[in-house]
């Protein structure tokens, strides 16, 4: 306990040994520094209880990172600093959400396109009308994000899960909510032991921390931390079923759906060979399936008519407001960066501090509060000296520690839109315990797997 207190002190009041890089000045003990971080306290607050004050989470989002660098940007020109950093920062930053923002546009466009084309509706058919109860599509839709999400990626799960789960059931909040976090939960599990699962998984792996197959060796911590949260949330989804009747028409699904769903896995395979074989970014490979998307809804539209399908139709479906929270986000985080808050991590992984083991569990709480990419990002950047299995811990609690908090995780933002005034950041919260229960399985699994039997 001591020493998390010594972390709190550290934050507050030894910023000076926090450095960015030797070029870029360190802000944190100045107005600008004091000011972007309070004002991403501010916003952040207000994005948790954007149900008490009736206002999307992207307004908040959007002012807090807009801001903020125009705030830096005019503490620079006041100091007659070189302003050319700040420009280069946020060029930095616009990269980096570019490259989220266009994988979200084609993944949600694509999820939409099979919406419109009867997919979701014909699942939702054949899965209720085996008369499952609301517990079984429950571990059914959570199993197979868990699965899945290690191909496909935590986010593009998450919304395709979240999509069936909102084709089963519109209104049980007790079945909504408890599904919700169960896809967000087991996405982000099983996210963290592929090396392409999650972005944080993907920082390290590119970095050089570890090599391929090193990765697997978290399934067993993934999976049992997940089962435990899963097997918790259970016990308050009901037993009874969705409602079916019998006599109503078997959804069917339009000309020219099983090539979508077809060319959605093609575009997933071509996000990772972009990434990994072609060493660009994953929305390089996501926008070719996109272009792919473009000319299959061209020849539907000569065969069948425009009110057949239409792309444009799908992309005007999109949740704009979760788009605009990454981009408000990812750039308030930016800032944090920036000035140099977030290079903190170099002083806490120090032995004398936290130590590398109990830095990175707290690593899995900054992330759900922050965000795991830059807080990856910040702790490649200052390299504390960790072995493998360190390394392989920090991967899986920054993969996992976002699902604490509804926002806390691409998934869980995602997942949000999809849900919205149902998913909430407070109907979260509700059943946050039962993810922290999960999170420290997670760890403890990693300990007796990694620390006692050596088995990595």
């Amino acid at each position: 306990m001591f020493k998390f207190i010594s972390v709190l002190v550290l934050l507050l009041t030894n910023v000076a040994y926090a450095t960015n890089t030797a070029e870029t000045p360190n802000l944190v003990n100045t107005w600008v520094g004091i000011a972007t971080l309070a004002i991403f306290v501010i916003g952040y607050f207000i994005i948790a209880n954007e149900e008490k004050y009736d206002v999307d989470k992207s307004l908040p989002a959007l002012f807090v990172g807009i801001f903020t660098f125009l705030l830096i940007a005019l503490y620079f020109i006041m100091n007659d600093l070189d302003i050319k950093l700040v420009h280069e920062e946020a060029e930095n930053v616009i990269l980096e959400i570019a490259e989220i923002f266009f994988f979200l546009f084609v993944a949600m466009t694509y999820i939409e396109s099979l919406i419109h084309m009867g997919v979701f509706d014909r699942l939702k058919y054949n899965l209720v009308s085996k008369g499952y109860s609301y517990r079984k599509l429950f571990w059914l839709t959570g199993f197979l994000s868990f699965f899945i999400s290690p191909i496909a990626d935590n986010l593009t799960t998450a919304l395709i899960l979240s999509t069936v789960l909102i084709t089963i059931e519109k209104e049980k909040t007790e079945f909504l909510v408890p599904g919700a976090i169960n896809i967000v939960v087991a996405a982000n599990a099983g996210g963290a032991w592929s090396p392409f699962g999650d972005i944080t998984t993907l920082m390290v792996w590119t970095s050089g921390k570890g090599q391929f197959m090193d990765f697997l060796y978290l399934f067993p911590a993934s999976v049992l931390g997940y089962l435990v949260t899963a097997f918790l949330l259970s016990l308050i989804v009901p037993k009874t079923k969705p409602a079916f009747d019998a006599d109503v028409e078997v959804p069917q699904m339009k000309d020219g759906a099983k090539t979508i769903i077809f060319l959605g896995v093609i575009t997933i395979v071509m996000a990772v060979i972009s990434h990994q074989f072609l060493d660009f970014p994953a929305m390089w490979g996501m926008m070719f399936g996109l272009v792919l998307l473009k000319f299959f809804s061209f020849k539907l539209r000569k065969k069948y008519g425009s009110e057949h399908f239409n792309i444009f139709y799908s992309m005007s479906k999109i949740e704009n407001n979760t788009l605009m929270f990454f981009f408000g986000i990812l750039a308030a985080v930016g800032a944090l960066y920036f000035v140099g808050w977030l290079t903190l991590a170099s002083v806490v992984y120090h032995p004398n501090h936290l130590g590398p083991t109990l830095s990175n569990i707290a690593v899995g709480f900054l992330s759900a509060i922050v965000d795991n990419v830059p807080v990856m990002s910040a702790i490649l950047k200052a390299n504390p000296n960790m072995d493998i299995s360190n390394w392989l811990l920090v991967t899986l609690t920054a993969g996992i520690g976002g699902s604490l908090i509804s926002f806390g995780s691409a998934a869980g933002v995602g997942v949000m839109g999809k849900l919205k005034g149902v998913y909430t950041f407070g109907s979260h919260m509700k059943y946050a315990w039962t993810i922290l229960v999960g999170y420290f399985v997670s760890i403890c699994v990693w300990y007796f797997q990694f620390e006692m039997l050596k088995l990595y």
